[in-house]
């Protein structure tokens, strides 16, 4: 099967990169994706069945999409056509269906690889429907957003999404084993070096392959440590977009971490948003949050920590101001646990919709005219601070509305002492007859 070089007429000894000169020859091969590829997995049970269907390949950018793409071609005899819809628009779709149509009507049939399909608009995406429907083409599109936001669901119900891994160490290490064989000598890195190279792809084999690249042409006495392979490659920023679906997953991480009360992992997360290059504006709006979310009274002083860490933050800026955020999200993490103010407003709120526009109780109506005093606005009222114990008991629901209780406060932190007033007034409510 030739590939991408090849097809455009460069000699075999063309400069190309090395990730391509390593492209696997079978699905065997592939590295990493052992979930899809094994023979119980999913494409491993689609070329054990040799029938072909529509997939989409969803997964960060070097995993082996393309590759995978490639192998698929070659296993089920089908003409490989790549587009990418960085580039394609509607007259490339209309050549390459009707390409297709051509090879199917001598018996060939297409495997059409889109790259970054996420990036055609609706309507582009709804041509692929009647080709895909047909079996003229079979569709394998690849994209690094999540489907379900960025697809069709009319093309999403035609085809099977598929999940691809990012590289793992062991995986990478494979790669750099395969790299040493290609030029016939291990590299030129200390144990510590090799480790950091690995880490420096961040899981894109492609990337790790071009760095490898880089190397290939170093000449050193002895191997490089840490602090050599700086100087020789750049480390690239971590895989992370502000305007995308890893911007929603970390912030997602680092409050779910502080709503876990795991301090480290939060302090991790913090520290991946920042190194990516977040708002820290966004980053501190989220911790305010999660101080009225998910701790409340339980630490009336969380918000206020909150709060402060974006003020601190104002008055600093970066680097030094990024303190302050750690200082409020190990607070957070490490501060008790509640809820209750959370659901107690959802609970109000489901309430004042399903009760309507009932009337305060007439006795907590303020009577500024003659016409409401006669009306009875305000009659027996009693004033709490007047009362036994400084509490009346009176109700102040509608008079229509049965109590209800909508705050239960936690035994955790503060709470604990609310819960013991909330208890005391619950008991004198009683005993003054104004219970319900």
């Amino acid at each position: 099967m030739s590939d991408l070089f090849e097809s455009s007429g460069l000699a075999d000894d063309a400069p190309r990169p090395l990730a391509d000169r390593l492209r696997p020859g079978g699905l065997d091969a592939v590295v990493g994706q052992d979930h899809l590829l094994a023979p119980d997995a999913p494409l491993g049970r689609m070329v054990a069945r040799g029938v072909p269907h529509s997939i989409i390949l969803w997964g960060p950018p070097g995993t082996g999409k393309t590759t995978i793409a490639r192998l698929l071609a070659g296993a089920f005899d089908l003409h490989f056509e790549q587009l990418s819809a960085v580039f394609s628009g509607v007259a490339d779709l209309k050549k390459a269906f009707e390409s297709a149509r051509a090879r199917r009507r001598t018996g060939q049939g297409t495997l059409l690889f889109v790259d970054e399909i996420h990036r055609f608009n609706r309507s582009q995406q709804d041509s692929f429907l009647p080709v895909v429907e047909d079996g003229t083409v079979v569709l394998v599109g690849a994209t690094t957003e999540n489907p379900s936001f960025e697809l069709n669901g009319a093309l999403l119900s035609r085809c099977q999404v598929l999940v691809l891994r990012r590289l793992d160490d062991a995986a990478l290490e494979v790669l750099l084993e395969r790299a040493e064989d290609y030029y016939g000598s291990p590299l030129p890195l200390t144990d510590e070096a090799r480790a950091a190279l690995r880490a420096m792809a961040d899981g894109d084999g492609r990337y790790l392959l071009g760095l490898v690249q880089e190397l290939s042409g170093v000449k050193t006495v002895k191997p490089l440590d840490v602090a050599g392979l700086a100087e020789v490659v750049q480390r690239r920023m971590p895989l992370y977009d502000k305007g995308r679906e890893e911007h929603y997953n970390l912030i997602s991480a680092l409050h779910k971490s502080i709503r876990g009360s795991d301090p480290d992992a939060a302090l991790y997360w913090l520290a991946r948003m920042l190194a990516g290059g977040e708002q820290p504006l966004y980053i501190a709006r989220r911790l305010v949050r999660a101080a009225v979310e998910d701790i409340g009274l339980a630490d009336p002083q969380a918000v206020q920590q909150a709060l402060a860490a974006k003020d601190v933050f104002d008055f600093l800026g970066a680097p030094e101001g990024e303190i302050a955020l750690a200082q409020c999200v190990l607070y957070l993490a490490s501060a008790p646990k509640s809820n209750a103010v959370y659901k107690a407003f959802g609970a109000a709120r489901r309430a004042a919709q399903e009760h309507g526009s009932l009337m305060p109780p007439a006795h907590i109506l303020n009577a500024p005219t003659k016409l409401m005093q006669n009306l009875g606005y305000g009659s027996g009222y009693q004033y709490d601070h007047d009362a036994e114990d400084g509490f009346s008991g009176q109700n102040y629901f509608p008079e229509t509305m049965a109590r209800q209780n909508f705050y239960a406060p936690r035994e955790t932190g503060f709470e604990r002492e609310i819960a013991k007033r909330l208890d005391y007034w619950s008991k004198l409510r009683g005993k003054r007859g104004q219970e319900g």
